[in-house]
C-alpha cells in the first residue's frame, strides 16, 4: 500500500493543517450526532405529510409521475409545488421500496447537509469553534429537527439557501466568476423545491455582491448577469417543458385554476402568499382568526416571536440581531472588500428580508415555514460569539457579550414559560445559569483561562438547554399531516405535539373550529395541550377527521411502517385511516381500473393510495377547489370504466367546497349505489343506481 492510500483517511480525520488538532475530529462528531439525533425514532411519524408521501409513491413507480410530481402514478394531477423536493424521496422508494425510512432518509440528509454546509461558511473566516457553535444552533432549532425529518419542500429549500449563501461568501474572498454562478443555480434548484420562496434572498445576496465584491464595477455587473442566467437555466429549464407540454398529455398543475404553472407560481403559490388573495385556499386573506393575516395568524414585526411561532425558532434570534449589529460595528473601519463584514451582510441579509416578509405575509403562513431562517439565525450566533469573544478585553465587546447572553437567558424563559407544566426546572436553569453566564461574560477578560471558558460553556449550554428540549420532545412524537409544529403545546398556540394538532385549537388556521363541512369556521381560541401533546385526533363533523396521535404515540390510522391501519373518513388536512376491509375493496380487480377510486381533496385520496399501493385519483387537488377535473371529464372517465369507486368524505360530500368537486360528488351521489364500509361510503361506479 502506497503513501497515498493513506492520505486520504488521514487527511480526512486532520483536515487543514492550520487546524487545531481537534478541530476535524469535533466537526466529524457533530454531523454524526446531528445524523444520529435525527434518526432517533423516525419512523413513527409513518408517512408523514401523505399528500406528498403519496407523490413520492407515484414517482417511484412512474416517471412521467417523477418528473411532473404527480399525486397518483395514473397522472391525474400534481402536487401544488415544483416536484424537486420530491425526486430524493422518490429515488429513495425505488430503491429501498415504500416504507417511512425510505421517505424520510433524504430529508434527514439534507438536515446533516445544512449543519455541515453552515459549519464550512463560519469556520473559513472564523474558526473551527466559531462553526461548531453555529452548526450546533442549527442542528438544535426545534423547527429545523421537525423539518429535516418531514416530507415537506422545506428541508431541500433550507438545505439550498445555505448553500447559495455559503457560495456567495466564496465569491467575496476571491470575485471568481464560478462561486456566483453556481450560487444561482442553487437559488434556480431551490425554486424547483418551492418556487418564489427561494428568490427571498436575492435582494440582500446581489446587493451585498454589488458593494463588497473585490473586482472592478463592470466585473461585478457581468457576474451577477451570470448568476441571474444561471438561476433562470437551472429553475427554467423544469417549467418550459411543462409550459410548453401539451395539456392533454400531462397531470393537471395542482393549486392552479387555469391548468399553468407560471398561474400557480404567480398566484396561489406567490402573491397571494403576501397579499393574502389566494384562489382556490382555504382559510387565507380575509378569513377569520387572524388580526392582519386573515385565517393563519396576527401579522406584524413580532410575528416571529409571538405564541404560535416563538418556540419553533425564536430562541436566539434576539442574539442573533444583537451580534449582527456587533460584527458590523467591529467592521466599520474594515475595507470595502472586507469579508468578514460581506459574511455578516450576507446571513444578516438573508435573515431580516425572509423574516420582514414572514411576518407581513397575509396568505397562507405556516409555523414551519420558519426552518427557513434556521440557516441564516446559526451563523450569526457562531460568528459573533467568535469576533467578541477575541475583543473580550475591550468594553463594548464584553457588554455585547452580556447583553447577548441576558437576552437569550431572558426570551428562553418567557418561551418555556409558555409551556404549563412542561419541565418547570429548565426554565429557572435557562434564566439563572444564563443570567450567571452574562455576569462572567462581563469580566471575562479579567478571569484565567480555564475560568473564562468555563463561562462560555455555561453560556453556550444555557443558551441551548431550552431549544434542545424542545428538540427531544419533538423528535418523540410522531406528526402527521399538513400542519405541524415542533416542541410541546403552548398557551394560545394551535395545539403544538404530534402532529401540530388537529383538533380544537389545531390543525386549522388560526385556531378555528371546523365547520360542518369540513372547513375553517368561527374562529376560536386556540387550546393548550398536555405536556408534550398535541390535541388527540378525531373526527369531526363532515367527515374531518384530527390527524394528531392515538395514545402510543404513532400516527392515527397507520401502523408503524406507514401502511395505513383502522380508522375513519379522510379530511382536508390529514390523512384518513383506511381498514382492512376498505382496503379490500379497493383492491378487489384493482387491475382493471386505471384509478381504483377517486376522492374529493389530496390527502384523503393520498391515504388510499397509500394503502393500496394503486393510484387514487384526487379531485380538486389538495383543497379540493382546483377544477379538475371537470364534471364532463369526470363522466367520460367512468363511461370508459376507468374508475373503480368515488369515496364519499374528505370535505367533498357534506357540501364543503363548491365548484367541479361539488357537482362531481352530487352527481355520484345520485347516479350510483353506494356501501358503507367501517363507517366510510363508497360509490361503485360501475353500478348505476336503478331507475324507479
Amino acid at each position: 500500500m502506497t503513501v497515498h492510500d493513506h492520505a486520504f483517511p488521514r487527511r480526512l480525520w486532520r483536515g487543514r493543517p492550520e487546524d487545531p488538532r481537534w478541530a476535524r475530529p469535533a466537526f466529524l462528531a457533530l454531523l454524526l450526532a446531528t445524523l444520529l439525533l435525527y434518526l432517533a425514532n423516525l419512523s413513527a411519524s409513518g408517512y408523514a405529510n401523505s399528500f406528498y408521501s403519496a407523490a413520492v409513491q407515484a414517482g417511484s413507480e412512474s416517471w412521467k409521475a417523477f418528473f411532473f410530481g404527480s399525486l397518483d402514478a395514473a397522472n391525474a394531477i400534481t402536487v401544488d409545488k415544483p416536484p424537486a423536493a420530491l425526486w430524493p424521496m422518490a429515488l429513495s422508494v425505488r430503491l429501498f421500496g415504500l416504507h417511512s425510512w425510505a421517505i424520510l432518509l433524504p430529508e434527514v440528509l439534507m438536515g446533516v447537509g445544512t449543519v455541515a454546509v453552515v459549519y464550512a461558511a463560519v469556520r473559513r473566516r472564523f474558526s473551527p469553534a466559531a462553526g461548531l457553535i453555529a452548526g450546533a444552533v442549527l442542528a438544535l432549532t426545534p423547527v429545523a429537527a421537525l423539518m429535516f425529518r418531514f416530507n415537506n419542500p422545506d428541508a431541500m429549500l433550507a438545505l439550498l439557501m445555505a448553500v447559495a449563501c455559503y457560495l456567495v461568501i466564496r465569491a467575496l474572498e476571491d470575485g471568481r466568476t464560478r462561486w456566483i454562478v453556481w450560487a444561482g443555480a442553487a437559488i434556480g434548484f431551490a425554486f424547483l423545491a418551492k418556487t418564489l420562496q427561494a428568490f427571498l434572498i436575492l435582494p440582500p445576496l446581489a446587493l451585498v455582491y454589488a458593494v463588497c465584491a473585490p473586482v472592478p464595477v463592470r466585473r461585478r455587473v457581468a457576474q451577477l448577469a451570470a448568476g441571474l442566467g444561471a438561476i433562470v437555466v437551472a429553475g427554467g429549464w423544469w417549467v418550459a417543458v411543462v409550459e410548453l407540454w401539451p395539456a392533454s398529455s400531462r397531470p393537471y398543475i395542482g393549486g392552479s385554476q387555469n391548468d399553468s404553472f407560471l398561474e400557480l407560481t404567480f398566484g396561489y403559490n406567490g402573491l397571494g402568499r403576501l397579499n393574502g388573495d389566494e384562489t382556490g385556499s382555504v382559510g387565507g386573506g380575509g378569513a377569520p382568526g387572524g388580526g392582519g393575516g386573515g385565517g393563519w395568524g396576527e401579522t406584524g414585526w413580532d410575528r416571529m416571536f409571538g405564541s404560535v411561532v416563538g418556540g419553533q425558532i425564536s430562541w436566539l434570534i434576539p442574539a442573533a440581531l444583537i451580534l449582527l449589529v456587533a460584527g458590523l460595528v467591529a467592521t466599520r473601519k474594515a475595507a470595502r472588500t472586507s469579508v468578514t463584514r460581506g459574511a455578516f451582510l450576507v446571513w444578516g441579509g438573508a435573515l431580516l428580508t425572509t423574516m420582514l416578509v414572514f411576518s407581513y405575509m397575509q396568505g397562507i403562513f405556516h409555523e414551519y415555514y420558519t426552518v427557513a431562517l434556521a440557516p441564516y439565525i446559526a451563523p450569526l450566533v457562531g460568528m459573533g460569539a467568535a469576533l467578541l469573544w477575541e475583543r473580550r478585553d475591550r468594553t463594548w465587546a464584553a457588554l455585547t457579550l452580556t447583553a447577548a447572553m441576558t437576552a437569550t437567558a431572558a426570551w428562553g424563559y418567557v418561551l418555556l414559560n409558555r409551556s404549563s407544566g412542561y419541565q418547570p426546572w429548565l426554565k429557572w436553569l435557562v434564566l439563572v445559569g444564563g443570567l450567571s453566564a452574562a455576569l462572567g461574560l462581563l469580566f471575562a477578560a479579567r478571569l484565567g483561562r480555564r475560568i473564562a471558558l468555563g463561562v462560555a460553556g455555561l453560556g453556550l449550554v444555557t443558551a441551548l438547554a431550552g431549544p434542545a428540549a424542545y428538540t427531544l420532545t419533538t423528535l418523540g412524537e410522531a406528526h402527521t399531516g399538513s400542519i405541524v409544529t415542533a416542541g410541546p403545546a403552548v398557551t394560545g398556540g394551535r395545539g403544538g405535539g404530534p402532529g401540530g394538532g388537529g383538533g380544537p385549537g389545531g390543525g386549522v388556521p388560526g385556531g378555528n373550529m371546523p365547520d360542518g363541512n369540513g372547513f375553517p369556521g368561527r374562529p376560536g381560541q386556540g387550546q393548550q395541550g398536555q405536556q408534550g401533546q398535541g390535541q388527540p385526533g378525531r373526527n369531526l363533523p363532515g367527515g374531518m377527521p384530527g390527524g394528531g396521535t392515538p395514545g402510543d404515540g404513532k400516527p392515527q390510522g397507520e401502523t408503524p411502517d406507514g401502511r395505513s391501519g383502522a380508522g375513519g373518513m379522510g379530511g382536508l388536512l390529514n390523512g384518513a385511516g383506511v381498514s382492512d376491509e376498505a382496503k379490500g375493496l379497493l383492491e378487489d380487480d384493482a387491475q382493471a381500473y386505471t384509478w381504483v377510486a377517486a376522492a374529493v381533496g389530496a390527502q384523503n385520496a393520498a391515504s388510499y393510495q397509500l394503502s393500496t399501493g394503486d393510484p387514487v385519483m384526487a379531485v380538486g387537488g389538495f383543497n379540493g377547489t382546483d377544477p379538475s377535473p371537470t364534471l364532463d371529464e369526470f363522466k367520460e372517465y367512468v363511461a370508459n370504466g376507468e374508475i373503480h369507486y368515488f369515496i364519499a368524505g374528505g370535505g367533498g360530500m357534506g357540501g364543503a367546497s363548491a365548484g367541479t368537486s361539488s357537482q362531481i360528488s352530487t352527481w355520484v351521489q345520485e347516479s350510483f349505489t353506494s356501501v358503507t364500509v367501517d363507517g366510510t361510503t363508497f360509490y361503485d361506479l360501475t353500478k348505476p343506481k336503478t331507475e324507479s
